[in-house]
């Protein structure tokens, strides 16, 4: 097994970065009347014309800040690095190089949004740039000192913001996971709803074309789009779990869905009763009360024995929803079956949304499910 170590010279660049708009153009032009009216109120110095016109040449770096961090930062401070030897090969004295406080911005935007080795490289050239232009000037320690202060004050707040980022970035990716493992369950649930309709759909053909062979054709055509109806709903919820590519997302059915599995014209007949408050609930209950439901359903219609009517109920008490789903259907006398696969997913369904569910033989005879879920989740 190959263990893969992260470390900063190997972290990619934040992802964070937004294209070029109209703020950053306007934070040009603000840096540049800024450098502009502070180098005419300065001091004058026969290299003022220089220095004003190199600082304005650097205002476009600006626009490379996030997209090209190491580069804006090296043009930046390679700049005020040639502006340090000038200072020190000509003997111009103070060349004005506050005029060029972009250089600040470019070393913040390295640290922000620079990969590793970026910043590794780039801080590194900024120290040198640094130490230089305190030797050209001959600085004294109070203003080495502020000097430092300043570039690492600029640095701790760059890691901050990074730092703050990248926490929001993993929560966004923690959250996408929850969704997907919902959505798994959910095409569990799909999946085991639809492959039991057409296996009872399967059985019955057997039994019809024995009898009615002319039957067996409308058998298989409800085999056909119960199948195709299936392979739809997959491949919606695989498109769905697929992190990278846009899709159109479509509201989950829910308590308000229940009356389409409604069906007075075949056996057993389905009767659905909703009490009126079980529509306000939240998201997550309100699926997993129709989830819930549609799998009973499956489970009364292929297992219950000469059933004749399912009855699947809805009703709020309190700050609970109450789901029943009950069969007339015989029940074989002797101790209940150990619970199966999807009444095992069923009830670790309810469970996460902080409910319980229940399931076994009825007081009057059939089979009874019942699931009590809170109308709020948990936090």
């Amino acid at each position: 097994m190959v263990t893969v170590r992260r470390s900063l010279w190997h972290e990619p660049r934040p992802a964070d970065a937004p294209p070029i708009g109209r703020l950053d153009w306007l934070l040009v032009g603000v840096f540049a009347a800024a450098t502009v009216v502070e180098c005419i109120v300065a001091p004058g110095s026969p290299w003022r014309p220089l220095v004003v016109v190199l600082a304005l040449a650097l205002m476009p770096a600006l626009l490379w800040r996030r997209s090209r961090p190491l580069t804006a930062a090296l043009v930046g401070w390679g700049v005020a690095g040639l502006l340090s030897i000038l200072q020190l090969t000509a003997h111009a004295g103070d060349l004005g190089r506050y005029c060029m406080p972009v250089v600040l911005i470019l070393l913040y935007s390295l640290v922000r949004w620079g990969s590793g080795r970026e910043i590794v490289a780039g801080t590194a050239f900024v120290t040198v740039v640094v130490a230089l232009g305190m030797y050209a000037s001959s600085a004294g320690w109070a203003d080495v000192f502020g000097g430092t202060v300043l570039v690492l004050l600029l640095i701790a707040l760059a890691v901050v913001f990074r730092y703050r980022a990248d926490l929001w970035h993993r929560q966004q990716r923690e959250i996408r996971n929850q969704e997907r493992v919902s959505l798994a369950r959910e095409l569990h649930d799909i999946v085991a709803h639809h492959v039991s309709a057409i296996a009872v759909q399967a059985q019955a053909g057997r039994v019809v074309a024995a009898v009615q062979p002319e039957k067996a054709a409308e058998v298989l055509a409800a085999i056909e789009s119960e199948a195709s109806r299936t392979l739809a709903e997959m491949r919606s919820m695989v498109r769905v779990l697929r992190e990278d590519e846009t899709v159109a997302y479509a509201p989950q059915p829910g308590v308000a869905d229940l009356p389409a599995l409604a069906r007075a014209d075949a056996t057993p007949t389905v009767e659905v009763s909703l009490d009126g408050s079980s529509t306000r609930l939240a998201r997550p209950v309100d699926a997993a009360l129709y989830r819930l439901a549609q799998e009973s359903l499956t489970n009364a219609v292929r297992h219950a024995r000469s059933a004749t009517r399912v009855g699947i109920d809805v009703r709020r008490d309190g700050d609970t929803v109450r789901l029943r789903v009950s069969d007339d259907g015989q029940t074989e006398p002797g101790p209940v079956p150990e619970p199966g696969f999807g009444l095992l997913g069923m009830a670790e369904r309810a469970e996460l949304l902080g409910g319980s569910l229940c399931a076994g033989p009825g007081p009057a005879g059939g089979w009874v499910v019942e699931a009590v879920l809170p109308v709020e989740t948990p936090a």
